[in-house]
């Protein structure tokens, strides 16, 4: 790391000495003063860089909170939570300004358009909703008084839901895939929290405002390949058998090649080089590493994507460690890859440490250290009995990488793109079994299948030329 270079996000740590708090003198605008506004670039663990927004009023009292994410995710995601008990109420909820929060039961909608981002409770929006709803009370009772006492009776419901008189839901959906709503049982998972990335429909991506911008890229690309093919019209007739020549051995130098382009870094946020390469596995199949090193803050990442597409059946692989050496095997863990380690009763889901080309012993240290930062899990921020817990789960997982303690390695993929060496191949491994599945609907769902038409649509497209016709 660069002598003097400090990130731009920093951990999110209470204990820290220096937070890197930026104080900014801003308009209230209930009062019409100057105020003073904090900003904290941080970094939230399982989740992603934010700013977290403090605005305060000394001349009238007004106080909100508010947070902005980074960059649009791939996908958006929906989180649906039974609250049964009162500790339920007190999840940590990100709530990005496009996410919309609603409460089936007492039929509660807050559209994310209009309202500012904010990392609070479950407790704290139902709250927060009621002060809104009476803020204008006495205004109403004079002017519309039936509206008065609708919304009096929507407020009683809310406050009961606090009381937890009856069990409800709650659903955060956000289309920017930039919100978040807490586990406290992880690295478990939790019966009853569910959680689902979805690819975001057309018209969601025009909202973004990443339709447009799309659509130029393909004009782009179409005009460029255009261009090619005249070319190729124009100076190679008669010239085929050559052309294809030429043609396979550039797919071939590319698939030697290691690609470089200019990125931005995910910790720092300064220009750094991704590097990228195609690779075959044996026994298995093409993928695409991509690798950053920043040298301005010493971060390290590496992604790793399937070159072959969806498979036509799930994966499941399990794996008895019994000998040290296991350890060694390479691992391919891709981003819709769920990790389990049924002795510990550890659980890690798909999109928690996204993609990785690395070993056993690499995977069980990063799922390690992934659980050692979460401040939520082991910090300040968590209860004894869960710090406890933590501190458990990380020294067995120190026992598993030094090879003192036997475990089963299980990962499930419902893309069938994830793998695990066998060192016995060609021939069967005793101690790992690769289980091949048909997807349930909702895995289907996740992966975006059930909207994808692949057989007789051009027989389709062509009827509905002729009816347009």
């Amino acid at each position: 790391m660069g002598e003097g270079v400090e990130p731009i996000y920093v951990d999110l740590a209470s204990e820290s000495d220096d937070p890197h708090v930026t104080i900014i003198e801003s308009l209230c605008l209930r009062c019409q003063e100057m105020g003073t506004t904090r900003l904290l670039m941080t970094r939230i663990p399982h989740f992603r860089e934010v700013i977290l927004t403090s605005f305060d009023c000394s001349h009238c009292g007004h106080h909100n909170t508010g947070f902005q994410p980074g960059r649009v995710q791939e996908l958006g995601v929906r989180y649906e939570l039974a609250i049964k008990e009162p500790r339920d109420l007190s999840r940590q909820v990100v709530k990005s300004d496009h996410a919309t929060f609603s409460i089936p039961e007492v039929e509660l909608e807050i559209p994310g358009d209009g309202e500012k981002g904010e990392v609070t409770t479950v407790e704290g929006i139902i709250r927060r909703t009621i002060e809104g709803l009476n803020q204008d009370q006495s205004a109403r009772r004079l002017i519309n008084p039936e509206i008065a006492d609708q919304i009096e009776i929507f407020m009683d419901k809310l406050t009961s839901l606090l009381s937890l008189e009856e069990p409800f839901t709650i659903v955060v959906d956000d289309t920017t895939g930039n919100s978040f709503v807490e586990n406290p049982f992880a690295p478990k998972l939790d019966p009853e929290l569910k959680k689902k990335n979805y690819r975001r429909t057309a018209e969601q991506n025009m909202a973004l405002g990443l339709q447009e911008v799309e659509s130029e890229l393909t004009a782009v690309q179409e005009a460029e390949e255009e261009e090619e093919k005249e070319e190729g019209e124009g100076g190679e007739e008669g010239e085929g058998g050559e052309g294809e020549e030429e043609e396979e051995e550039e797919k071939e130098d590319i698939k030697n090649e290691v690609l470089s382009f200019s990125t931005l870094c995910d910790r720092c946020s300064k220009p750094v080089e991704t590097k990228m390469k195609v690779t075959q596995i044996p026994y298995f199949q093409e993928v695409i590493i991509m690798a950053t090193h920043c040298e301005s803050c010493g971060n390290r990442t590496n992604e790793v994507k399937s070159g072959s597409g969806i498979h036509e059946k799930g994966k499941k692989i399990s794996l008895k460690l019994t000998d040290p050496t296991d350890l060694a095997r390479d691992v391919l863990k891709t981003e819709t890859c769920t990790v389990e380690i049924p002795e510990l009763d550890l659980y890690i889901g798909s999109g928690i440490l996204g993609g990785k080309f690395t070993t056993l012993e690499g995977l069980v240290t990063d799922i390690r250290e992934d659980l050692k930062s979460n401040p939520f899990l082991s910090g300040d921020s968590s209860q004894s009995d869960r710090r406890a817990l933590m501190e458990k789960l990380t020294d067995d997982l120190t026992l598993v990488i030094n090879g003192e303690l036997q475990v089963t390695i299980v990962m499930d993929d419902p893309a069938g793109n994830s793998y695990l060496q066998n060192v016995y191949a060609p021939d069967d491994d005793p101690e790992m079994t690769v289980e091949e599945y048909e997807r349930t609907f909702d895995q289907n769902e996740a992966l975006g299948l059930n909207d994808m038409k692949t057989e007789d649509y051009e027989e389709e497209t062509v009827e509905s030329k002729a009816v347009v016709a």
